[in-house]
C-alpha cells in the first residue's frame, strides 16, 4: 500500500492531474516510465548520447498510437502480455485513467528515430515488408502497419524508427510463444514461418523507415 501511494503520488506530482479532468496528459512521464524509456520516450540519455537503462529491450514510445499504448499497458495488466515481468509489476499499480494519461503523454512526443544498421539486408527486408514471403504464407508488413511504418490504432503499433533489437525481440516472442496478446494469433502465426535471418532483415528495416 505505501509503495503504491509513493508512486501514484510521484505520478501526479510529475503529471500535473487536475482533480476535475478524468485524464489530462501529465507534462512530463513518471519517474518509474523515465528511467527505461526516457523522459521523452525516446530511450535516450542526452549526457551519454546513448540508450537508457533499459537499453534496447525498453522500445521508444515517443509518437506510438495513444489507443496502442494503452492497449498494452492494460494487457501488461491483466496478464494478457506476459512477456515482460517489469513491466507487469509497474503498471498493476497504475489506475487507468492513470494508464490513459501516460499513454497520451508519449503520443504526443517527437520520436527521433533509430537507423537502420545492416546494408547486407536491405533488399531482403524491403521484400519482406511491401510484399511479405509468398512461398511461407507470409503477408506483407506493410499491409498492417503501412508502407512507412507508421501502424494503425489500436491494434498495430507503429514500426518506424523503433530500435531493431526490440523488434527482433518481440517477433521471436512472439514466435516462441512468450508473447500472445496479438488478434487472432496472427503475428505468432506470421512469427512461426521466419526464420531468424528474416526476422533480424525484416527488424533492421523496419527501424530505418520514415
Amino acid at each position: 500500500m505505501i509503495k503504491r501511494f509513493l508512486l501514484l503520488s510521484c505520478l501526479l506530482a510529475a503529471s500535473g492531474i487536475q482533480a476535475q479532468n478524468a485524464v489530462v496528459q501529465p507534462s512530463a512521464p513518471p519517474e518509474v516510465c523515465a528511467t527505461c524509456h526516457g523522459a521523452d520516450g525516446n530511450n535516450w540519455d542526452p549526457d551519454t548520447n546513448g540508450k537508457t537503462a533499459g537499453g534496447a529491450d525498453s522500445p521508444k514510445l515517443a509518437g506510438q498510437h495513444s489507443d496502442y499504448l494503452y492497449k498494452q499497458f492494460t494487457e501488461f495488466k491483466n496478464g494478457a502480455r506476459a512477456n515482460n515481468p517489469v513491466m507487469t509489476g509497474m503498471i498493476t499499480l497504475l489506475p487507468d485513467e492513470d494508464m490513459r494519461a501516460v499513454a497520451e503523454y508519449f503520443a504526443a512526443q517527437k520520436l527521433r528515430p533509430a537507423f537502420a544498421t545492416n546494408t547486407d539486408t536491405i533488399a531482403l527486408g524491403q521484400k519482406i515488408w511491401r510484399a511479405g514471403i509468398a512461398a511461407k504464407g507470409v503477408p506483407a508488413c506493410a499491409a498492417c502497419h503501412g508502407p512507412a511504418g507508421k501502424g494503425l490504432p489500436a491494434q498495430y503499433p507503429a514500426l518506424a524508427g523503433q530500435f531493431p533489437e526490440y523488434i527482433e525481440v518481440q517477433l521471436k516472442a512472439f514466435r516462441d510463444g512468450t508473447r500472445a496478446n496479438d488478434p487472432a494469433d496472427m503475428m505468432r502465426d506470421i512469427a512461426l514461418r521466419m526464420t531468424d535471418p528474416e526476422i533480424k532483415a525484416i527488424s533492421d528495416y523496419a527501424a530505418g523507415l520514415r
